[in-house]
């Protein structure tokens, strides 16, 4: 599969994302592993997780303990695949979400996550999710902390602005490698974040890129040009919309969420449909509904 770099790192330029797995309206395990292999025989190797993406109030890092064990069974080697996950954004069981930037916290959780997807340190290690309570900086600190430390391999920073983006590649001393933002057709205005990783040459990992859980089966019928683009080249409009997030920039790593071995297999051949450079313009210039 096509190649893309975060940080040192290379990785195909599609991943997966497992919160599906983890969370409401779950699979089944036996399901949820079957497209962790999936996604694996085909090719991808990051895999997009978070200690919040669980369900109920005692089943912290639900999702990392499902990966870790996809891959502990998968029949191939895992030493290529970058696991990145993210801590400082809690689920307390009952639906909602709170967020917790504290330096000690952060720190707590990353080793948490690290015992539960087991080695030697994370692969990517990423802040999931700004606190109005606590100053940026110290949040972003306890990554660089983390990296120090050999807790974590590479820091990334997760629902950021460009002014936070700036802080944190500061604070990490130039060491930030990715930054995880919501973007897909029909949510764009993390644009200015993209571009800004493009300029400096950061990876930028769309999350919903097909426009979440809810509405991604419905992409073609909300969106008449990826609709129009898809039908011209006989394939689906979520094909359609990846493919034209990789078009953007070359630090555009999708993780299109899944929780059925098709779907992410019918993501993954993104990498191969070569879109014109109209209908990336007519893709981008779509009003949106």
């Amino acid at each position: 599969m096509q190649q893309r770099t975060i940080g040192s790192r290379k990785v195909s330029a599609i991943g997966l994302g497992g919160m599906p797995m983890s969370i409401e309206g779950r699979p089944d395990e036996d399901r949820s592993i079957r497209t962790i292999h999936a996604a694996l025989d085909a090719g991808v190797t990051l895999i997009d997780t978070a200690d919040a993406y669980h369900r109920d109030a005692g089943e912290v890092g639900h999702n990392e303990s499902l990966i870790a064990k996809a891959l502990s069974s998968w029949s191939g080697s895992a030493s290529d695949v970058l696991v990145a996950t993210k801590g400082g954004h809690l689920r307390p069981g009952d639906g909602s979400w709170t967020k917790d930037g504290r330096p000690e916290h952060l720190k707590e959780a990353a080793k948490a996550s690290l015992q539960r997807l087991g080695g030697d340190a994370i692969g990517l290690y990423q802040f999931h999710r700004p606190d109005p309570d606590v100053p940026y900086a110290e949040s972003v600190g306890a990554l660089a902390d983390l990296l120090d430390e050999g807790v974590i391999e590479m820091a990334g920073i997760s629902n950021a602005d460009p002014a936070q983006i700036r802080e944190a590649q500061e604070v990490l001393g130039g060491r930030l490698v990715s930054v995880q933002n919501q973007f897909s057709p029909a949510f764009r205005s993390s644009r200015r974040e993209l571009d800004l990783c493009a300029e400096l040459g950061i990876a930028f990992l769309p999350w919903s890129p097909l426009g979440g859980i809810s509405k991604a089966g419905d992409l073609g019928s909300r969106h008449d040009a990826f609709a129009e683009v898809a039908k011209a080249h006989d394939v689906s409009p979520q094909r359609v919309a990846l493919a034209w997030e990789l078009a953007l920039a070359p630090v555009v790593v999708p993780i299109p969420g899944a929780s059925r071995p098709e779907s992410i297999e019918d993501s993954v051949q993104a990498v191969d449909l070569e879109l014109s450079a109209d209908e990336v313009e007519r893709l981008s210039a779509e009003t949106l509904d």
